[in-house]
């Protein structure tokens, strides 16, 4: 059990990562993307990118993250007897999958070419992985409550 157990934990941790780069790079893209005129050569080339970054990075690896992670946590007894710091990092871990679609929706409307945020929305936006993660990596490795 604690051979699957160290097995799960290296995927997950590689599923995460391939996950938080999507969550960095795509806000970063919105925020050259709004600075575009709409159906021009750039706007497009942002386009092909944000969605095959959504579709061939992001999306594989959150179910991925998900499914090892709930797989950890039964392993490890957390879904029997869940401790506060995991609740925690759940519900952060929530808010950060909730984030993932707020910012496919994001890219449904330069997909459709609308600009309804400012490059300055997108900056800021971009912040948001970078408060969760920190929230869910002490909540992991540290286990404060």
């Amino acid at each position: 059990m604690a051979n699957l157990y160290l097995w799960l934990k290296a995927f997950h941790i590689i599923a995460v990562i391939a996950w938080m780069a999507g969550l960095f790079y795509l806000p970063r893209l919105f925020v050259y993307h709004a600075n575009t005129a709409p159906l021009s050569a750039m706007s497009e080339t942002f386009k092909v990118m944000e969605v095959r970054l959504a579709r061939i990075i992001m999306m594989p690896a959150a179910i991925l993250a998900w499914v090892l992670g709930v797989g950890l946590a039964y392993v490890a007894g957390q879904l029997q007897d869940p401790q506060l710091w995991f609740l925690i990092k759940v519900l952060a871990v929530v808010a950060l999958t909730a984030f993932h679609v707020v910012l496919v929706r994001h890219m449904r409307d330069f997909a459709n070419d609308r600009r309804p945020k400012s490059e300055g929305y997108y900056r800021t936006l971009n912040e948001v992985p970078t408060v969760l993660m920190i929230i869910i990596v002490i909540m992991a490795v540290v286990k404060p409550f």
